[in-house]
């Protein structure tokens, strides 16, 4: 995403900052600087505008590649596919903290592979997320299976994707990756990942790695 100071005008407050801003930040970014074979990695919650950003783009899009990431869906946000309990919760928490979803915390790191010198560098340096991007549903404009993807899916943060990625792996464009570690391999495992990341790029299929179509 650009930085503030980036941005025309004065850095935005949490209201200002939608799941479009997202999407539009990652399109000015390759449009302005006359990206094309461009590759799009997205983490998590950024798999949602990474592939939103995708669609956008075209043909300037060599891959996407979502790492232990969710997935856009058309008029589906964020938290739309969870229980309607864990969407009261995260709306409670952004209406606690003024329109933010906090950070994680170290309760919500364990068990994810990673050293207490990595836990204390992921927490220290996490900042709020903007609450709305969350809540907002995507809009998009192509089928994601038509965009040449690559799907990282880190084992310790469950073995299998979801039934969403599953389905959209059958595509001929889309491959799975798999890395044994939990949902921050950059923190975790980044040499394996930066290797994984690397292979995905170049088109590779190395080891740890299933087709799409595996089912």
């Amino acid at each position: 995403m650009r930085q503030p100071e980036q941005h025309p005008s004065a850095p935005p407050t949490t209201l200002d900052i939608r799941r479009d801003t997202h999407v539009s930040d990652i399109v000015a970014v390759v449009q302005e600087a006359g990206l094309n074979d461009v590759i799009l990695v997205g983490h998590s919650y950024s798999g949602i505008p990474v592939g939103q950003a995708a669609a956008k783009l075209g043909d300037r899009v060599n891959r996407v590649v979502y790492l232990d990431a969710n997935i856009p869906h058309n008029g589906q946000s964020f938290i739309g596919g969870w229980s309607e309990r864990g969407q009261q919760t995260v709306m409670q928490q952004i209406m606690k903290s003024g329109g933010w979803w906090p950070p994680p915390e170290k309760a919500d790191v364990d068990g994810h592979d990673l050293t207490d010198d990595a836990i204390t560098k992921l927490v220290a340096g996490s900042t709020p997320h903007p609450g709305r991007t969350l809540t907002e549903p995507a809009n998009l404009i192509v089928s994601l299976g038509d965009i040449p993807s690559t799907y990282v899916k880190c084992l310790m943060d469950g073995h299998e994707p979801t039934e969403d990625v599953s389905l959209l792996l059958r595509s001929d464009v889309w491959e799975l990756k798999e890395i044994n570690t939990g949902h921050w391999p950059m923190f975790s495992q980044p040499e394996d990942l930066a290797a994984l990341l690397i292979d995905a790029a170049t088109g590779g299929a190395g080891e740890g790695t299933r087709r799409s179509g595996y089912r």
